[in-house]
């Protein structure tokens, strides 16, 4: 059966073979979007038009996580490894959360989206910056769906940054070393308050976790395909859940 959704485009989805119980749908979803160059590569087109094609991919997922009823969508926008890569790549990239924001800002605040970035910004261009904070700043009031990019962001650092911090609370007396818990360490990651995630999301064939939220994914459920992130579509995203569903979450104990 083809349904229509609630959709920012309007558009109809494709074909759903899984049935979804909506007592199960994971409340954080974690997106590693992976494979826009080699997408571009293989039609013989440059790694830049992978990117490209990649922002409607988040668009698109975006809408579906909406529809799934899915409340935080936290997206692996650009890594701090990512400085490594060419410098016209690099230049691109800082451009797009600017050039999707310009274009989606307006529907994201209509459709109660609020917006937020976990990273680094002290090393982002300030027009990058600039235009996350707009989003970020706009979208604040909105209690629907939480769209999180982790822009400029590594989980290493993330967890060194928050434990020197801690290091220099103890020295200053504010904390003793046995006032430190996981809760507490978890707190004083970027993700703050927001839970951890249900469910790891990772495109393209790779099956590594590539310095993302490695305290936070202890125990979320993996999924990985090998489609590339600009093939990625509602249909992906209900398979995963799908798969979710048939697991049991023991956390390390029994069922």
């Amino acid at each position: 059966m083809i349904k229509r959704v609630r959709s920012w485009l309007n558009q109809e989805d494709s074909q759903q073979t899984h049935q979804l119980s909506p007592d199960n749908i994971p409340h954080h979803v974690a997106i590693i979007m992976d494979g826009n160059g080699r997408w571009a590569k293989r039609r013989g087109m440059p790694r830049i038009v992978g990117h490209q094609n990649g922002m409607k991919a988040v668009k698109r997922a975006a809408i579906a996580a909406d529809d799934l009823g899915i409340k935080i969508l936290t997206m692996y926008a650009f890594s701090t490894e990512n400085w490594t890569r060419p410098k016209d790549e690099v230049d691109f990239l800082m451009k797009l959360p600017q050039e999707f924001l310009a274009i989606e800002l307006e529907e994201l605040i209509e459709k109660n989206v609020q917006v937020r970035m976990m990273g680094h910004p002290e090393e982002l261009p300030s027009h990058t910056v600039s235009a996350m904070e707009e989003a970020v700043a706009k979208t604040a009031g909105n209690n629907g769906l939480v769209l999180n990019f982790a822009l400029n962001y590594g989980s290493r650092k993330e967890i060194t940054e928050s434990f020197k911090a801690l290091g220099q609370e103890i020295s200053d007396g504010i904390l003793r070393p046995e006032d430190i818990t996981e809760e507490l360490i978890g707190r004083r990651l970027l993700t703050g308050e927001l839970p951890d995630p249900d469910l790891l999301i990772r495109t393209s064939g790779e099956l590594r976790l590539s310095n993302f939220m490695l305290w936070q994914l202890a125990y979320s459920e993996l999924w990985f395909t090998d489609a590339y992130w600009p093939e990625f579509t509602k249909d992906h995203l209900v398979e995963a859940i799908a798969e979710y569903q048939q697991r049991t979450r023991r956390y390390g104990g029994l069922s």
